[in-house]
Formats: C-alpha cells, structure tokens, sequence
C-alpha cells in the first residue's frame, strides 16, 4: 500500500487480536468484566474493538485511495471488495455441519460483522474518492445528526420512540421489519439496518486521521491527540441526552470511541512513526492479513463448536475442560487462558503468512 504507515498497520492488528480474544473465551459463564460488552447503554474496552476496525478501515481508505481516479476499474474493485466480505459473513451465519452445510433459510442471520464492514468499506470508499475532506465533514455530522433526531423522535406506530429493547425502538422495529427472524436477538441486532448509518461515521472519522497522518502537517501526534480529546468530550456530552451505545452504534458511541481511537493510534505513532521504536511486531503480522486471521478464527470457533465429543460435550467445551480447568484455579483464569491460547495460534499463524510472503486479499 502506498504511503504505508507503520503506527497504522500495528493498530488494525492489534484490533484484529482483541476482536479474536473477546470472542473465545473458555466459557462465557466466566469472564472478566472488562472483556464482555456493556449490557445496554454505556461501554467496557470490548465495546470499542469493533469501531476501532471501522476507524481504521476508514485510515486505511485514505492510504490507499487518496490519489485514485474515480473511473469504472475503481468502483468495481470497491464493489467486489464489499460484496466479498458481505457473502463471507453470510457464509459463517449460514454454515452448519449438517448436509447441504447450510442452515435452513429461516435459521440464518444476516446482518453481521464481516456483513457490516463490507457495507461500511463500500459507503465510505465511494464517498471518499468523490468528496474532499469539507464536504466529508459535512455529511458526518448530517448523519450523527440525523440518527439521533430519527431515534428520538420518530414514533414507532403512533408510539413515542424509546432508546431501551423495546418494539418501539426505532432500530429495532425496522430490523424485525426487514429481516424478520433473520437477526441476532428477536428484540435487537448489533449490527442492524439503520445502525450502519452512524457506522459509516465511524468509518469517515477514520478517513480524517489518515489524511492528518500522510499531511505535510507538524506535530502530528499533538493534533491526534487533541482530535482524540474533543471527540471523547462531544461524546460525553452527547450521552446526556442519545446515551452512549454499541448496539445501537449511537452517535455519541460513534464520537466516544473515534476519540479513543485517535488516541490510541497517536500513541502508537509517536512510538514506531516518530521516535522509532521497535514494537509491536506480532500485531503488524496480524495486520496485514487482518480480515483473513478474523475470518478464519470466527469460521474455526464455529466449527469446535459444532463438533461433538462423546455425542455431548462440543470439541470446544471439552478442550476446555480438559486442559484449562483446575480445582487450583480460578474459572474466569482458566477461561481467559483458552482465550489467549486462541490468539497465540492466530499471532503464530498470521506470523507465518507475513514471513512466507502470503498476503491474501479480501
């Protein structure tokens, strides 16, 4: 990629494993909380994963398409990428163990992770390559904007709108519309239809830290770092009145999590970018075959999932109990231990793809 930032490629990967850790643990009867979402407003670090791939999605369309042309090669890459990504997280909602491999139509959800990225890349791309930085900052704020005002004071059936799991919750009620029973929850979906809106903003914001990183500009760390701090005070002010959300993906959550997103990522800078100081080498393998190591993870915990030992316990569960829990130790350890454990194999695994030169595009 040209004009390649090392803080950047760091991040993504360092994102990549957080998102593989908060999502194995050993048992998600016992997990500390710091590694489990917030149960409806508010946020813990597990909250902040996801966005923070979306931000750096977003830098990372600034790197790569800054000087592209807008011409018929571009778009058609841009569509391929994001219908790519879409069909693998239908592919990992879909699969099941039992031929024809796929669950019956009813049974698959379709919104999803990978679902969302591929919708948000193809949005964000296609308004950076046409719009300059002015205007992006314009219909970032309509779209917060807009998505509180929607949320707040349409009314759901004649019903004033609520922020809580409700049926007249905005979000919910278009979801359950749309897609039906094909959703994470039957009363909400992390990653619905009208919440990939505010989404696409975590993505823009992104776009505006990778043009500060490849500007002429001085001080780069100062200016993220204060781009960081106004985003996380606007948030927190915003929560008073549309509070902080992650199912919701709420505009104060898009604010929040920019902020330290930005913060982070200065960090990371001024350390490898700046002062030159070798770190963080194993995220940088993970980063750059980043959707690849999530894929793989989440198509790989499926599956020990599925599987069954002794025709009860899944291979999952008994690898768990077998190696990890001790009468000597404490549950959420044993359960955090298989977490890390997964993530050492995927570090080892994306290690060996960067030395052996193999850089698979999604």
């Amino acid at each position: 990629m040209k004009n390649r930032v090392l803080s950047v490629d760091i991040f993504r990967g360092m994102t990549i494993v957080l998102m593989i850790l908060v999502n194995t643990p050993g048992t998600w009867g016992h997990v500390y909380a710091p590694l489990l979402h917030a149960q409806w407003h508010g946020y813990t670090p597990t909250d902040l994963v996801f966005p923070f791939f979306l931000f750096i999605v977003g830098t990372s369309i600034a790197l790569a398409y800054q000087n592209k042309k807008t011409d018929s090669s571009t778009y058609k890459k841009i569509t391929i990428r994001s219908l790519k990504l879409i069909g693998l997280g239908i592919f990992l909602g879909a699969f099941t163990l039992s031929f024809p491999f796929f669950k019956d139509f009813e049974n698959i959800r379709f919104p999803g992770v990978l679902q969302r990225i591929g919708v948000v890349f193809f949005f964000a791309s296609i308004l950076f390559i046409n719009l300059d930085w002015k205007k992006l900052i314009a219909i970032s704020g309509i779209l917060l904007i807009g998505y509180w005002l929607l949320m707040v004071f349409v009314p759901v059936e004649g019903v004033a709108s609520t922020l809580e799991r409700a049926p007249n919750n905005l979000a919910n009620y278009l979801d359950v519309k749309v897609f039906g029973t094909h959703n994470y929850r039957p009363d909400y979906d992390p990653e619905g239809l009208l919440s990939t809106i505010p989404a696409i903003v975590s993505s823009l914001l992104g776009i505006f830290t990778g043009l500060i990183l490849t500007s002429k500009q001085e001080k780069k760390t100062t200016i993220l770092f204060g781009l960081g701090g106004a985003f996380l005070i606007l948030g927190h002010v915003w929560d008073v009145v549309f509070p902080i959300n992650k199912a919701l993906w709420t505009s104060s959550f898009v604010l929040v999590t920019a902020g330290w997103a930005n913060i982070v990522l200065a960090i990371i800078y001024h350390l490898t970018d700046v002062k030159g100081i070798k770190f963080g080498s194993i995220f940088k393998y993970a980063g750059a075959n980043a959707i690849v190591v999530y894929f793989l993870s989440s198509f790989i915990s499926k599956l020990f999932g599925l599987i069954k030992v002794d025709g009860e316990n899944s291979l999952h569960g008994w690898l768990f109990q077998t190696i990890y829990v001790h009468d000597f130790m404490p549950m959420k350890l044993s359960s955090l231990l298989y977490g890390l454990t997964v993530v050492s194999f995927y570090c080892l695994l994306a290690y060996v793809l960067y030395k052996r030169k193999i850089f698979i595009k999604v």
